[in-house]
């Protein structure tokens, strides 16, 4: 699954539901105040806005993650004999936070 196009914090998620309950009692009365719609707006402005900062920053974090395990395997390429096990051992790590900054870009 990918991530969302809007991510609402539970203040939001209330005063969402709040708005449409209240729109859908107004649109019954033939009622509708246009302040309603606007507010809505604005939360899922803010919530897509917060949805875009989350995706680039995962986009961030994903890109450091693969120049930080191709970093690793040049050094483990490069490492002599001795060193060899912690250069292995750091290949490692990085290909683990690869995998978990893809994951979480995946969710």
């Amino acid at each position: 699954m990918s991530t969302p196009t809007r991510i609402y914090t539970p203040a939001e998620r209330r005063r969402r539901a709040a708005l449409v309950a209240r729109g859908t009692r107004q649109a019954f009365a033939d009622a509708v105040d246009p302040r309603i719609q606007r507010q809505l707006d604005a939360i899922d402005a803010a919530a897509a806005d917060r949805a875009a900062r989350e995706q680039a920053a995962l986009q961030r974090q994903l890109e450091e993650a693969k120049n930080d395990l191709a970093t690793a395997r040049a050094a483990e390429k490069a490492a002599a004999r001795e060193e060899r096990t912690a250069a292995r051992t750091a290949r490692k790590a990085a290909e683990d936070r690869l995998r978990r900054c893809e994951r979480a870009l995946r969710r």
